[in-house]
């Protein structure tokens, strides 16, 4: 038993001592951009990330200060992996909003049905936490109504309970699947940000084969398989072609 306590110390003492150290690097990559070294406040965020530590402040953050260096493809991928973490977060929407603005390629999106894109607006609505969350609230609001109605001799209170396990139930179901689909479409597909200023897409993964189409830095492409040093990537308006893995970052 003694053992048990001095891990569980240890481990506390190791998270506190690391959570510490993370705000200290926070503070320092703060103190940094306010003083307009974004280079150096660059530096000090990616230590942090370096780290295995992240969170929607520090991706905004470091989104920041790559867009006060006229990085707009780092700014756009740290934006964009902070929303993962947190999908309604409107610091970085509003951000990332204005930074696409200063994009090159304005490309239109292949129309989708009106059921397909409400469900994808909704799927991505919270992260994978929010929504597991979820689903448990509904779940111990199922359990704790069936287990209250076995409880109570109350019969008044044991019809407001069969309501509330019926609610429960129901909301259990359906927010396990929007969870099992948010999981599946995060899974499934992969998503990346060019980061180089201007580049050709190739018809095959090679730098000797034929140019299918010109795109820009900050576009968000997604990737559909990998071939040594090459990604084959789709843009929303349906192109395939094939780019250099150096070209972009993966969100």
């Amino acid at each position: 038993m003694r053992i048990v306590k001095i891990i569980i110390l240890f481990f506390i003492s190791f998270v506190s001592l690391f959570g510490n150290k993370a705000e200290t690097l926070m503070n320092e990559a703060n103190q940094l951009y306010q003083k307009k070294q974004y280079e150096e406040a660059i530096v000090k965020y990616n230590s942090i990330l370096e780290a295995e530590y992240e969170s929607p402040a520090l991706y905004y953050n470091l989104g920041n200060s790559y867009y006060r260096s006229a990085q707009i493809g780092f700014a756009i991928l740290n934006y964009e992996r902070g929303l993962k973490l947190d999908p309604s977060n409107e610091d970085l929407l509003y951000n990332l909003s204005i930074v696409k603005a200063r994009t090159v390629d304005k490309i239109k999106e292949v129309p989708k049905l009106f059921i397909v894109e409400w469900w994808e607006l909704l799927i991505s609505a919270l992260s994978t936490t929010m929504w597991q969350i979820v689903v448990l609230l509904f779940f111990i609001l199922w359990i704790g109504s069936i287990t209250l109605y076995f409880i109570t001799k109350s019969g008044t209170t044991q019809r407001l309970t069969i309501f509330s396990a019926l609610v429960g139930l129901s909301g259990a179901i359906f927010f396990s699947i929007i969870l099992f689909a948010n999981v599946q479409r995060e899974a499934s597909t992969d998503y990346g940000i060019l980061t180089i200023n201007t580049i050709s897409a190739k018809q095959s993964p090679n730098e000797s084969s034929n140019d299918l189409f010109v795109i820009h830095e900050g576009l968000k492409v997604a990737v559909l398989d990998k071939f040594g040093d090459w990604y084959r990537i789709k843009l929303s308006d349906g192109k395939v072609g094939w780019l250099p893995k150096k070209s972009l970052e993966v969100i």
